[in-house]
């Protein structure tokens, strides 16, 4: 994602800031980009090219061949379809996680393609691991499990499975997308406000419209509430996310609104309807089953090598005074700005792609929280769907970026970071209603600073690939891993 803010930045197009969405650019490259795939099938440009059962094996600089190509797949859908075995294995240790992870190894399959008007992707995976504390943490906040085997002397194991998918209908101006992943709305990188890369994945459905300039995404998520995925809490309550972002890409500039509403035991599909505001529909549920937010963003690209932009989040308020005097927690907002810089260069025959990304966000106490405990967060597995900073909060992050040749990447992250300790500083810290305005906030009370470095490189190539990253003086941590795609 990072590449496709770049692109933004440095390219011509329209810039539109919601993802996952609309991509088939991968059908016109499939060939070249799957076709070392371990069992792949494309119907008019196979191996080589192949069409209609008939085997051209011709170059692909043979034009009549290629016409041949050209002229079944005018006349009969396309079907491509890549399958690989991928997996790696990973080194991870870190002051937070209060753990070391080795070995980690995990392997899986990747499996992407198309079919007409149908597109497909699933990056599914099961992990095995080795700890060394006594009580494992999952580094990738899910739901971790410890195995122990009885009758192999008491030998203790993580073994779990993760995956990612989306399956989608294409048509025209519309795309209907059933997957699971996790949502970004807005211009910024590491800290949106609504919804975030780094929060946990999530069961969902997107309906995406681009009419013109315009786009629309409607989006519904399955949320869980408790950490432990498999407790049956999460089967007795439920938690359900509807959300809405408009679009305007006018030239450099760009325009968004994101509207969402959490529902607690209280599912309403209805809520679906890319027209039906959200803010409104609101006030047609109680207090206690639903928790809604807006959100406005804008963004601006200068001269092809940089753009500013910025998002304002509301979660909550008495009226616009009280955002004003801001001295309770009636006010619950947040605010992110950043600027982003990029240029490409071209050095005998290589592309360099270089940038550097910086942020500011500002997350007030009590921001995703609700009136009770586990009901209508605006939280995924007890993480936030937007801001990771999470409620009284402040960041600042600063990286560094460059790829050589799409394969070869580099960076420096600096963060700062301060997380108040007061009540009001995580998303189950409940808001009581009664004498609710009347409660004050305290922002960043006494909360220290935390800095870190973070410098990492990797390397994707055709079959194999590394990564290395190491942070630095707070929160100290490392991650080294070497995969393979076959």
């Amino acid at each position: 994602m990072l590449f496709e803010y770049h692109r933004h930045t440095v390219g011509d197009e329209r810039q539109y800031f919601t993802y996952p969405r609309r991509d088939t650019s991968f059908r016109k490259h499939f060939n070249e980009t799957e076709k070392n795939a371990l069992l792949y099938y494309d119907n008019v440009l196979g191996p080589g090219i192949s069409g209609h059962g008939n085997s051209f094996d011709c170059d692909m600089d043979d034009t009549a061949c290629v016409a041949k190509a050209r002229e079944i797949y005018m006349t009969e859908p396309r079907i491509g379809i890549a399958m690989s075995i991928v997996g790696g294995m990973d080194y991870r240790g870190g002051e937070s996680l209060g753990d070391t992870i080795w070995p980690g190894v995990d392997g899986g399959i990747y499996l992407r393609g198309f079919a007409d008007s149908i597109d497909f992707v699933l990056d599914a995976r099961i992990y095995d691991e080795g700890h060394s504390a006594a009580k494992p943490k999952s580094w990738d906040r899910e739901f971790l499990e410890v195995q122990k085997e009885e009758n192999n002397s008491g030998v203790e194991y993580t073994s779990y499975a993760r995956y990612r998918t989306h399956f989608a209908y294409n048509h025209d101006w519309l795309r209907l997308d059933f997957g699971r992943d996790v949502m970004h709305w807005g211009p910024g990188y590491y800290n949106n406000l609504t919804l975030n890369q780094f929060a946990l994945p999530y069961n969902m459905l997107s309906l995406d419209l681009l009419i013109g300039p315009l786009r629309v995404m409607s989006f519904y998520a399955d949320l869980r509430i408790y950490n432990n995925s498999m407790s049956m809490k999460n089967k007795d309550e439920t938690r359900n996310l509807f959300g809405h972002r408009y679009e305007l890409a006018v030239g450099n500039a760009t325009f968004g609104i994101s509207e969402l509403q959490v529902q607690y035991d209280n599912l309403k599909p209805w809520l679906f309807v890319p027209t039906a505001p959200l803010f409104m529909e609101k006030g047609n549920y109680s207090e206690d089953s639903n928790n809604g937010a807006l959100a406005m963003d804008f963004n601006y690209r200068l001269f092809n090598s940089a753009r500013i932009y910025t998002e304002f989040f509301l979660d909550d308020m008495e009226s616009p005074i009280s955002l004003v005097k801001n001295d309770n927690i009636e006010a619950k907002w947040a605010w992110m700005a950043g600027m982003q810089f990029g240029h490409d260069f071209y050095i005998n025959g290589h592309l360099l792609e270089t940038g550097s990304i910086a942020e500011y966000a500002r997350v007030e106490p009590y921001v995703y929280s609700h009136f009770i405990k586990n009901t209508a967060q605006i939280a995924h597995l007890g993480y936030p769907l937007g801001n990771q900073g999470g409620p009284n909060s402040q960041t600042i992050d600063w990286t560094l970026y460059a790829r050589l040749d799409n394969h070869i990447f580099a960076s420096v992250r600096n963060e700062w970071f301060w997380k108040g300790t007061d009540f009001g500083s995580a998303v189950n810290d409940t808001t009581p209603r009664a004498n609710h305005m009347k409660i004050h906030k305290k922002y960043l009370d006494g909360a220290k600073m935390k800095y870190s470095l973070t410098p990492s490189v990797s390397y994707e190539g055709q079959f194999v690939s590394f990564m290395g990253e190491l942070t630095l003086i707070n929160d100290k941590k490392v991650y080294v891993r070497g995969g393979f795609k076959w």
